[in-house]
């Protein structure tokens, strides 16, 4: 089993010394660093890097550089999404933000993570978990969301939060360790 076969299936991996996947994350930098350095007005070569950068990026999706990601490839992100400027996405488990969601500034969103003891970490070995964001999402400004995370449909991230746990559906939740406030209800529309 390759290191990438492995990582993919969520198994402690390689992924400092792999040539597989350290060939998979520079071509992955250099297409960051070609968005990052493209004029805001020119959308058409935005929009052809972000094609390669990020394949399974839905439709009316808004993503603003500077943006980094570890692969790219594992990026998954629905219709009508927006991304706000300096986000990271450590994707190697995969990434899954559903359709209209909202991602503010300065977010992380982390699949990978590391053996506790030190020698075990020095290997190079890590675990990637998949993260998973529903449907009209919004996640707050500097949120960071560790591995194996999944935030249920509708929910909103309060800004700077650290969302170490699962999160349900349709609540606000906030903090460091993020946890849930209250529901969303219906005392919340601004109509």
């Amino acid at each position: 089993m390759t290191e990438k076969e492995k990582m993919l299936q969520g198994k402690w991996h390689d992924a400092n010394f792999d040539k597989q996947l350290l060939e998979q994350r520079l071509l992955c930098e250099d297409l960051c660093f070609e968005l990052n350095s493209t004029r805001p007005s020119d959308k058409r070569k935005r929009e052809e890097i972000l094609k390669k950068l990020i394949p399974h990026m839905g439709e009316n999706c808004t993503l603003l550089p500077p943006f980094m990601a570890d692969y790219g490839c594992y990026i998954k992100i629905g219709h009508d999404s927006f991304i706000n400027h300096n986000a990271y996405f450590m994707d190697g488990g995969g990434i899954e933000i559903g359709h209209h969601c909202f991602i503010g500034p300065d977010c992380g969103i982390y699949t990978a993570k590391h053996p506790i003891i030190p020698q075990e970490r020095n290997t190079g070995l890590e675990q990637a978990l998949p993260v998973k964001i529903g449907d009209n999402c919004w996640i707050g400004a500097k949120v960071t969301i560790l591995p194996g995370v999944t935030i249920g449909e509708g929910t909103v991230i309060g800004a700077g939060s650290v969302v170490t746990k699962n999160i349900p559906a349709g609540v606000i939740a906030a903090g460091n360790p993020c946890r849930v406030i209250r529901k969303i209800t219906d005392n919340d529309s601004i109509y």
